[in-house]
């Protein structure tokens, strides 16, 4: 071999590793797939990631977020880039049967026991939290808050100016309503599809109580019962007091109908304050709050987790993403914008607002249920049924072709045989 020829294969040694290495993933970032676009959501997400930067500045964030549906444009996405084997680093995730049922039975996502560990998570994380994102001795995902779903939002001027009282029962809330629709006053503001399933979850906790709510989900409580007619009667009387526009409508902009006067009651989550306090309204005077009717001492919660992807492509950048998350320093910027409490049960109290204030207490003392809009009591599967369900109810209006759906989705993939 000449001088010249061996020259030139060194050149293409050099080419082609360089070449390699361009080619191969970036190992100094991480990529973070959530639904958190609006609101205080994002701006909670924002707060969490400057933490990250602050702790890990060598290490790019990829905010991998997608608009719309709490989540559910979100996961139908995330569900064909798992299936394309093109899984992001970690992802958002509810506790409860949306993980278990779905990311750990489909093999998807990492076992966290060495994290925890080292971490020392199991001392700060609540007793009550740690099952649901457990299989088989595994824990599968960090959470990074507590959701409340069952809040009655509502405008103190509107309900002053006409004399209503907040409701308390299912049968005063429908007096109110009735009063004020007949004063011309929209008495619900509702958005989108996945807003009315969160506020059937809210009317059927309310109007079976939590014991036979409960039981909806472990198969006690029987979906073809008299007691769940009932329920979806309440439901479908309900929907008769909304805005006519829903279906056009965010959440946000639901939400927003009741802070500008044009609506009284709102039914949803609790990042519902995170997006009024970015608005700049002032709690108690602008808006105030009540559990939804039917369901006072009762605290219908979600959790917001985030999981490690097998194969992930930047496993030591995801497990710093993991670490932020689980910390105090995370969870403190995180939730006091986003609309929640911390998952940890160490979190500085005085940093958060009025109404969260009182969502820790109701927290550490209500009766403590699941919600089905946000992932804990229903698998995917299920749940995608009673939604399809849910949207032939809203067209046709149909009580009883609804509940019979319902049974046969408890059939199909729930626990009723």
């Amino acid at each position: 071999m000449n001088k010249k020829t061996f020259a030139l294969l060194s050149v293409l040694v050099i080419l082609s590793l360089a070449l390699s290495a361009c080619g191969a993933k970036k190992s100094d970032q991480v990529e973070v797939f959530s639904w958190w676009t609006g609101g205080g959501e994002a701006a909670g997400l924002e707060a969490m990631i400057k933490v990250f930067k602050a702790q890990n500045p060598g290490i790019e964030f990829v905010n991998a977020a997608v608009a719309g549906g709490a989540g559910t444009n979100a996961r139908a996405v995330l569900a064909t880039r798992l299936q394309a084997g093109d899984p992001p680093d970690s992802w958002q995730g509810h506790a409860g049967q949306e993980l278990i049922g779905t990311y750990v039975a489909g093999k998807q996502i990492e076992p966290l026991n060495g994290l925890y560990d080292a971490e020392g998570w199991l001392s700060v994380m609540p007793k009550t939290l740690i099952p649901l994102i457990s299989k088989d001795g595994n824990i599968y995902s960090v959470p990074v808050n507590i959701h409340r779903a069952n809040v009655l939002w509502y405008n103190p001027k509107v309900l002053a100016d006409n004399n209503v009282a907040v409701p308390t029962t299912m049968d005063e809330w429908f007096a109110a309503m009735e009063t004020l629709k007949t004063a011309g006053v929209t008495p619900l503001a509702l958005g989108e599809q996945w807003t009315k399933m969160h506020l059937l979850e809210t009317v059927l906790l309310g109007t079976l109580g939590a014991d036979k709510y409960n039981g909806l989900w472990d198969g006690s409580t029987d979906w073809g019962s008299a007691e769940v007619k009932t329920a979806l009667d309440n439901y479908a009387k309900t929907l008769t007091y909304a805005n006519s526009d829903s279906a056009s409508l965010s959440w946000q902009d639901a939400s927003q109908l009741v802070i500008n006067g044009d609506a009284a009651f709102n039914v949803m989550g609790d990042w519902a304050e995170g997006y009024f306090r970015e608005l700049g309204k002032a709690p108690k005077t602008d808006y105030g709050w009540a559990p939804t009717p039917g369901s006072v001492g009762v605290f219908q919660f979600l959790s917001d987790s985030f999981v490690l992807a097998v194969g992930a492509p930047h496993r030591d950048a995801a497990n710093a993403w993991l670490k932020v998350a689980g910390s105090k320093a995370g969870q403190e910027a995180f939730n006091p914008v986003k609309g929640s409490i911390c998952a940890r049960t160490d979190c500085d109290k005085s940093l958060f607002g009025e109404y969260l204030q009182s969502a820790m207490d109701d927290w550490a003392s209500n009766t403590v249920v699941g919600s089905l809009t946000h992932g804990v009591v229903a698998n995917d599967s299920w749940k995608s049924e009673i939604d399809t369900a849910l949207g032939l109810f809203i067209q046709n209006g149909d009580v009883a072709a609804f509940q019979n759906a319902l049974v046969a989705a408890c059939k199909a993939s729930g626990p009723c045989k």
